[in-house]
């Protein structure tokens, strides 16, 4: 079984930047989707961002030009690079792959946007 673990996460000011990882045990190289989710205080999980089998990325519009998903095959690591970072950006953030055994959840990271 792939275990997921994030890390990059922290406390940033308004306008900063922040990328997360999402390193895997196993290879990513097959995988329906991998993505990046996150939850804040109160609120449901909700997409981020996410790579599709193929290639294809979409992004929640909240975050769109300022966020980029990406993945290194060799290092079997997903990233989640966060630019011009708002407070409303602050929640655990989750990576997550989706593949033909399962859905697979890392343990989240803590982003904090605040001065």
């Amino acid at each position: 079984q792939v275990q997921l673990v994030e890390s990059g996460g922290g406390l940033v000011q308004p306008g900063g930047s922040l990328r997360l990882a999402c390193a895997a045990s196993g290879s990513i190289l097959t995988f329906y989707s991998l993505g990046w989710y996150r939850q804040a205080p109160g609120k449901q999980r909700e997409l981020v961002a996410r790579i599709i089998s193929g290639g294809t990325t979409t992004y929640v519009d909240s975050v769109k030009d300022r966020f980029t998903i990406s993945r290194d095959i060799a290092k079997n690591t997903v990233y989640l690079q966060m630019n011009n970072l708002k407070p409303e950006d602050t929640a655990v953030y989750y990576c997550n792959l989706n593949r033909i055994s399962g859905v697979i959840w890392g343990q989240g990271t803590q982003v904090t946007v605040s001065s």
